[in-house]
């Protein structure tokens, strides 16, 4: 059974949340992070070899974690929205996500909301962090049912 720490789910998140892709050993607990180099076409895969080479040549030992997509990032703002108290800051939030580049536009009103803009950040924490515990969860279904093979 994949057991993982709250320090190694919170380093998933930061890994992920900074946009890198994110692989656990559950044998030795390591956790290995490298850029999306599909998504990324300036990171340069030479700083990233020795990760690379490990992964790939024992990708049977590595779960990747998956990041959230749009839809569901987009979810948990509207769901954040919900929950802020201040009516204008709660309507500028849900104004922003109405409108075209709904991501920009929620960051600017975030990051000038004072309070809430923390507020943001341990919601998003917090959100992200079950959303790697679901998938702990999925990782601990399929080694199951290969058990029962």
């Amino acid at each position: 059974m994949l057991k993982l720490t709250k320090e190694q789910i919170n380093e998933i998140y930061q890994e992920l949340d900074c946009g890198l892709l994110c692989f656990f050993n559950p044998e030795t607990g390591e956790i290995k992070s490298l850029p999306d180099f599909d998504s990324n076409p300036y990171a340069e895969e030479e700083m990233w070899e020795e990760e690379i080479k490990e992964i790939e040549s024992n990708s049977e030992k590595y779960l990747e974690f998956e990041k959230m997509s749009s839809r569901d990032s987009f979810r948990m703002m509207e769901d954040f929205v919900d929950e802020v108290k201040d009516e204008k800051i709660q309507d500028l939030l849900a104004d922003g996500l109405g409108r075209p580049r709904p991501f920009h536009n929620f960051k600017f009103v975030i990051d000038n909301a004072g309070e809430y803009r923390d507020k943001w950040f341990e919601f998003k924490e917090k959100r992200y962090c079950e959303w790697i515990e679901e998938q702990i969860e999925g990782f601990n279904n399929t080694i199951d049912e290969d058990d029962e093979d």
